[in-house]
Parts: C-alpha cells; structure tokens; sequence
C-alpha cells in the first residue's frame, strides 16, 4: 500500500502535510522542508508510518515575477496588521527567535521607517559597520541577523521624510546590507496599507506575509484591508496571529476577553486563511520587549513560548507548502528526467 504524506496529518502543527514534506517508503525517510529542531521525536512517531531517518531543510520560495532576490535570503516572511498598536513588532522578533530555536537561520529587517522600534525590542544600541562605506553588515542579536534605521539614527530624532524617500531608504537597508545564509528574513511592516506600503512590497521580493491583529472589531477592520492588500499584489498570507487575546488575572485566575472575542477566528475564516496561533495580554510580554530582553521571554523554559514556538511552526509549515523556486541547475536536471 502505498502511503501518500501530503494528505497527511502533521503530528504537532495538526495541519495537512501537503507540499511541506515529501515521504520515501522504501527506504523509509521522511523529508521536511521546514525546520523542526526539537520535535525529531514526535515526526519520527507519527501514526501507522515508519520511519527510520528525518531530513530538513528550508527551500527557496518563489516570488513575484520580474523581482530579484536578495544575496543570503531564502524567503521574506512581512509581518502587517494595517492598524499601529496591535503588536506586529513584538511579533516579528517572537517570529524571529522562536525560528532560530527550531534551527533555522533568521534576520529581521525594520521597515518602520518613520517608527523603528527593532533596536528598542531587541536590546542593542550600535551603529552597523560598513567595511566598504558602501554596504553595511547586519547587527547581530544573538544570532539573529538584524537591519534598522534605529541603529543609524538617534532613537529620539523623527524621520521627517516623504513616501520616495522612504522607500529609497528602506531599498538601500535590504539590498546594501550583506545578508549571508538566511532561511528567513522577518520584515516588520510600517502600519498602514497606503502607497508607501505597496510600493515596498511589491519592489522588496516578499515570499509570503503574516497578519497580527487583536480580537477588538477596529482592528479586524485594519487587518482586512492588510489582507486585501496582499491579495492585491498576490503575495500569499500565511496565516493569522490575534495578539492580546485575553487576560488572565495573575491573582484570581479570571480570564477576561479585555477587546474581544475569538475575533481572529472570524477574520480567518472570513479569508480562508490559518489562524497561527494567540497571544495573551501578559505583562511579562510587554516588560521584557520594553527592556531589550527577548531571550529572557522567548525560551524554551517560558511557558508562553510554547505557544510562540508553534506558531512559528505552523507559519514555517505553511510557507513551505508554497512553490519553490528553481534555479537553471533544478530545470536542467528535469529535462533529463
């Protein structure tokens, strides 16, 4: 009998395997094209399938026509909400961390342009060096690549530019930074869904993108119009992550729907798109992105990681279900075939 992996179910994400994986029943391999670091055990136990070895590795993925890919970048993953204030930055640096803890190699570009606030959420305060006074190095944050018009500027001086400057600006941040062996790069997006918007997303070769929104109706509002856009410029959403989805009190344990209800759900089911997952309104969460200290949050011994780590698996899952990009050496080898 043979045994088809695609309409599979992933034991820990619980979605459909599809384009993600690949199975060889004779010899028993299963291959992943996402990073699974940590959960070997689980893949290598999946019902009435066997399996002797486990392979993964993130693949390129196709972008739009007509736009380059950047040297060092496998995939761009943007992070956008339409709305300010629902928390995509602290989103993409979760993304960002809890990816690396799966084992894949990832970066963060902050295309807040006119309200970088990467360098804050991260800890660091340094100017990127340029070797050659024509391209700049990432800054590392603890392995994670890292660009942003915070380290260049002074955290208190607004950036008073209009639209074509941004983007020059943000142009010259992706493309003269030298990005080496990246599985993803996090893009965290300006809020809004005007021409600034637009005109970065379809000129910077995003792969795919993920919306974060809060359960509260004005915020749904936004995040459609965020999804509306993407679907404009055909850039496939990945899913959705509602954030501040409840409260729990730490005294009584009460939980309270503080903007909402299940509002995430909704949208989701609205687009037909995956909900990745929910965050809480934590204190912990809002203390240590205030601080610099992401690695004290997004860790293996810190209960809301859990969450974090699986939505990061679920976006990862999700991506790479998409079509994979094929170099000239990839078509030659299938003409021969």
């Amino acid at each position: 009998m043979t045994i088809d992996i695609k309409t599979r179910q992933d034991p820990v994400t619980s979605q459909t395997f599809a384009n993600s994986a690949d199975y060889q029943q004779k010899k028993q391999i299963l291959s992943l094209r996402y990073p699974i670091q940590g959960f070997e055990t689980a893949y290598k136990n999946i019902a009435s399938l066997s399996v002797k070895q486990i392979n993964s590795q993130v693949r390129q993925h196709r972008v739009k026509d007509q736009i380059k890919t950047i040297k060092g970048i496998k995939n761009i993953i943007a992070v956008g909400s339409g709305k300010g204030g629902v928390g995509k930055s602290t989103t993409t640096v979760m993304l960002a961390k809890t990816l690396q803890q799966l084992g894949a190699t990832t970066a963060i570009l902050d295309a807040d342009i006119y309200g970088p606030s990467i360098p804050k959420m991260l800890g660091i305060k340094q100017q990127p060096e340029s070797p050659d006074n024509k391209s700049f190095l990432p800054v590392d944050a603890n392995g994670i690549q890292t660009m942003s018009l915070g380290y260049i500027l002074d955290d208190k001086a607004p950036a008073i530019w209009r639209g074509a400057m941004v983007t020059k600006a943000l142009m010259q941040m992706i493309e003269d930074t030298r990005w080496h062996g990246i599985d993803y790069l996090i893009m965290d997006l300006p809020p809004g869904t005007g021409d600034i918007q637009l005109t970065m997303i379809q000129k910077i070769p995003v792969t795919a993108a993920v919306i974060v929104t809060t359960p509260q109706d004005i915020a749904l509002l936004d995040a459609q119009k965020a999804l509306a856009m993407f679907k404009k410029v055909t850039i496939p959403v990945l899913g959705i992550i509602e954030n501040m989805s409840t409260y729990i009190c730490e005294k009584c344990g009460h939980e309270a729907h503080i903007f909402g209800r299940n509002g995430g759900q909704k949208l989701a089911n609205e687009f037909e798109v995956p909900l990745l997952g929910q965050l809480p309104l934590n204190i912990d969460i809002r203390h240590h992105m205030d601080q610099g200290q992401p690695d004290q949050l997004w860790n293996k011994e810190n209960t809301l990681n859990q969450q974090a780590i699986l939505m990061a698996l679920k976006t990862a899952q999700n991506l790479a279900k998409l079509p994979i990009k094929f170099s000239l050496t990839d078509q030659l080898k299938l003409n021969k075939i």
